[in-house]
């Protein structure tokens, strides 16, 4: 069976704070290089040394077999008394690069689109605490994952005919949502939303939308700046057209929209995706 090779590199003397070491680690990934199935790659990224003998060995991993890129950092723990088992948690903020290029940054644990196959450099900075306490160190790791996966073939796409907005005036937009696949159904949910506090407002006519309650029951207030519409007639050859009127006042704010639909095996409990819509920006 063929097979692929990932090669991990650890950024040595990376800056941390005091008391903490990092010792670069090395390691070798191998799996098939045919058709994969969904699965979690991990790399040992570096290991954190504190004053008094702690440690704490960091792994960078990333999920294949979603439209998603899962990142988290998982560690285990070794403290001054070596008969207790610590159990480690990992918080800090990650970094992913392909190609030189900065393809996002975000919060431990975290997520991106998948980009296709490559050699993803993830670098984070990270604080590992234990359970019972004792271990409780900073620094920064890094490794690089070669992922062979292909990108999934998108199923929904959502476009708007206007990407800009001005500020204290309204403008009309007309969101296309199309489905491309055979599998699923035609059930979709597209969601918009703007800024808060910015005096922005958000509306349509059509009676598939509706602006998000908000507050505990009886509450009638709805959100101005958030918009919700869904769709159940979506088939292939067949795209669904949404008509919004969005209001911005002296202030400017970006819209930003999100669509939901459902996936094959119906049933399960996480069978539902995500899709990034377009951006409105203002001016």
């Amino acid at each position: 069976m063929p097979t692929r090779s990932t090669t991990l590199r650890t950024l040595a003397g990376a800056a941390l704070l005091p008391m903490a070491l990092v010792t670069p680690a090395c390691g070798q990934f191998t799996a098939a290089a045919a058709a994969e199935t969904p699965g979690t790659l991990c790399a040992a990224a570096g290991t954190l040394h504190g004053a008094h003998g702690e440690q704490a060995q960091v792994s960078l991993c990333a999920d294949t077999g979603s439209p998603r890129l899962n990142i988290t950092a998982p560690a285990s723990c070794q403290g001054t008394d070596t008969k207790v088992r610590y159990v480690c948690r990992t918080e800090g903020t990650w970094t992913v690069r392909r190609a030189g290029k900065t393809l996002g940054t975000g919060a431990l644990p975290g997520s991106r689109l998948y980009a296709g196959p490559g050699a993803y450099e993830i670098s984070a900075t990270v604080r590992v605490k234990s359970a019972p306490a004792g271990v409780d160190l900073k620094g920064s790791v890094r490794a690089t994952l070669s992922m062979t996966a292909p990108m999934a073939k998108a199923t929904h796409v959502v476009s708007v005919d206007k990407s800009e907005l001005r500020a204290n005036s309204t403008t009309t937009v007309t969101y296309t949502i199309r489905r491309d696949s055979d599998e699923g159904d035609g059930n979709a949910r597209l969601g918009m939303i703007g800024e808060e506090g910015k005096g922005l407002q958000i509306r349509s006519a059509d009676s598939r939308c509706v602006n998000p309650l908000v507050g505990r029951y009886p509450s009638k207030t709805r959100l101005a700046h958030a918009l919700d519409c869904t769709v159940t007639e979506l088939q292939p050859g067949h795209p669904e057209q949404i008509k919004v009127r969005i209001t911005v006042g002296a202030k400017c704010s970006t819209v930003v929209s999100k669509l939901g639909y459902w996936i094959p095996q119906g049933q399960s409990m996480y069978t539902g995706a995500m899709l990034e819509g377009p951006k409105l920006t203002c001016h």
